[in-house]
């Protein structure tokens, strides 16, 4: 299996170790595949770029000639080959995979907005911010809350469905927004002790460091 997992060369400081193609080295760790990291310009997005990610994000990644892009498609892609990734049994394959969604759809829509406004420095009580602040944590995170009190895992075993929650609770912990769910909280910590996530965190980050390197010697 010739797996081919591309990312940005370089991006700012603010967004690194949260950039999305750590879900994906995480999945891979996880699996035991290898598989091989790729670049492409993050200041000057070429049409082969847009060929294979035609919103010009990342990551995306090549199985063979399969060429495959969103997080949630590639981990799917993924757990189709690996049982340490998505239980072959039908009933919990079958909420993994809701689950797996449901962290996309339900939480991290909802969540986005609130971490995009964080990102950007945006005031406590600017227009938007208490409303999606309020409908996060009412509507999203007070009903997962019990939930993961309850389990080690989303559904039985560690599975994508964890890495995709996890990775979604990453940033609204990065700015306070877990204070209030403790079992989330701890949910998401024992997600990242995991030795596949340091890997793919360190990974990440060495590599955007490579990029500051590149771009620091070709403006010597």
């Amino acid at each position: 299996m010739d797996l081919i997992l591309t990312t940005f060369d370089w991006v700012p400081e603010p967004p690194r170790g949260f950039v999305r193609d750590l879900r994906i080295r995480w999945a891979l760790e996880e699996a035991g595949f290898p598989y091989r990291v790729a670049s492409v310009p993050f200041e000057d997005r070429q049409p082969e770029h847009f060929a294979h990610q035609p919103f010009g994000q990342v990551p995306w990644l090549t199985d063979g000639d399969v060429s495959i892009f969103e997080s949630g498609a590639i981990l799917l892609h993924l757990g189709e080959r690996s049982e340490a990734l998505l239980p072959a049994e039908p009933k919990s394959r079958g909420e993994t995979i809701e689950w797996l969604f449901a962290a996309l759809n339900s939480v991290e829509a909802a969540s986005q907005p609130w971490v995009l406004f964080k990102f950007m420095g945006v005031a406590e009580d600017a227009p938007g911010v208490t409303m999606f602040d309020d409908f996060m944590k009412a509507h999203r995170l007070a009903h997962v809350e019990p939930l993961l009190a309850k389990r080690e895992w989303l559904v039985g075993p560690f599975s994508i469905a964890d890495i995709m929650m996890a990775d979604v609770l990453r940033p609204i912990d990065r700015f306070g927004g877990l204070a209030e769910f403790p079992a989330c909280k701890a949910y998401m910590t024992r997600a990242t002790a995991r030795p596949a996530f340091a890997k793919a965190h360190a990974d990440q980050l060495a590599h955007f460091a490579t990029g500051d390197r590149r771009r620091a010697g070709a403006a010597a």
